[in-house]
């Protein structure tokens, strides 16, 4: 059964790819902020460094129908066609190129300052809410006959002020809901962008390869025999035309490395609005009903003992009251606050994340340091078989 998601491969410059979806929109809502994404630059100095196997993109990552798709397509790639060298893989890479600049817009339009701010106004609410309007010095000798009628009133004007607020986190968990389900979109996508430039990758390798120990070989032979300039100067010209071939592969892997990053990147975003969705639920679902419940039992106790006790009685009882609440009160804020402090991420996960990619990096800029020196090996031993040539050449010219 074929598979839906393989990629469809093109040499067509302006042909485009099958495996290119339409990259998800993002609503002005979510908590994310890109510093979050990268490790300390100083817990990066003291990581230990480890030995990691380098990946080698060969047929080894296809199953077969992929495999067979690449053979035919490796079997097509001329070489020699300047326009095919110089688009090859291009829809491919312009697919990343969209989806990075999507995915970076998604998160500039975030911004976790707008829900940090309204769960400190939630916390400073539920913390003043006890606490009696100032009526300036007239009120200030029936602040005990009106003490109760103060914490009502500063109740009342609490509540009303939370339950806005609750109204507000609602609205930001609902989008923090559909941006965490648009990162799996974007994760989806990215896979598939990933598997089109390594299915790229691997059928211009074969090409390549095909370049180098037929075509190449020939010519080099023929050049050799004949000792004709023609021959030499044919078969310098393929050899240059396979190092900007050569070149154009370097170019998508390291496209192909920025899919590669950008799938753990997309995972951790997705990650932190999840994370401030739970705490929204949190606050939503056990901080204000807790509160509301204490609130209600004390103005409760309250009135009970005004109505069955002397004034005095109740003054006092009242103060013992307030200052149990106020400790109550105390105890909840300072939870809040400390739940507010917490890490959004575990730092354990970003270092592993944060290893993964300097470990791969490493690992890119070992291939380009090779490639280049390759390259200038490569670029030694033409200048040596030129002066073969040349030498040859006037070998015969003596005969």
């Amino acid at each position: 059964m074929a598979d839906n998601n393989i990629p469809t491969l093109t040499l067509d410059p302006n042909g485009a790819s099958t495996a290119a979806p339409t990259m998800p929109s993002f609503s002005t809502g979510g908590a994310v902020a890109m510093a979050q994404a990268q490790m300390d630059e100083s817990g990066m100095a003291t990581a230990q460094k480890k030995e990691v196997e380098p990946v080698v993109v060969d047929e080894n990552m296809l199953n077969d129908e992929e495999k067979a798709i690449v053979n035919d397509f490796a079997s097509k790639i001329d070489i020699t066609n300047t326009n095919q060298v110089l688009m090859y893989g291009s829809s491919a890479q312009k697919n990343i190129a969209d989806f990075s600049e999507g995915a970076l817009n998604a998160v500039r339009t975030q911004d976790l300052g707008e829900i940090g701010e309204t769960l400190a106004n939630l916390v400073v609410q539920i913390k003043t809410c006890q606490e009696p309007e100032k009526k300036g010095i007239g009120g200030f000798f029936q602040k005990k006959k009106n003490e109760f009628e103060a914490l009502k009133a500063n109740y009342s004007k609490a509540e009303t002020n939370v339950d806005k607020i609750a109204e507000v986190l609602e609205k930001h968990q609902v989008v923090l809901m559909k941006d965490a389900a648009l990162y799996d979109e974007m994760y989806k996508l990215n896979l598939n962008y990933y598997k089109e430039l390594t299915m790229y990758i691997i059928a211009g390798k074969k090409a390549l390869e095909n370049a180098k120990t037929v075509k190449l070989e020939e010519l080099r032979k023929k050049a050799e025999e004949t000792g004709a300039q023609e021959d030499a100067q044919a078969y310098n010209d393929y050899a240059n035309l396979i190092e900007r071939f050569e070149k154009r592969l370097h170019d998508l892997e390291l496209t192909r490395m920025i899919s590669i990053q950008m799938g753990p990147q997309t995972r951790l975003l997705q990650n932190n609005d999840t994370l401030m969705i739970e705490k929204i639920q949190t606050s939503l679902t056990s901080t204000i009903p807790l509160w509301k419940s204490q609130m209600v039992l004390a103005m409760g106790i309250e009135h009970g003992r005004q109505a069955t006790a002397a004034q005095s009685a109740v003054t006092e009882m009242t103060n013992e009251l307030l200052k149990k609440n106020a400790d109550q009160l105390k105890m909840a804020t300072v939870e809040t606050a400390k739940e507010a402090e917490r890490s959004i991420v575990d730092i354990e996960t970003l270092k592993h994340t944060n290893e993964q990619l300097i470990t791969t990096l490493d690992e890119v800029m070992k291939i380009q340091t090779e490639g280049a020196q390759k390259r200038k090996e490569a670029e030694v031993e033409l200048g040596r078989i030129e002066g073969e040539l040349k030498q040859k050449l006037m070998e015969l010219k003596g005969v």
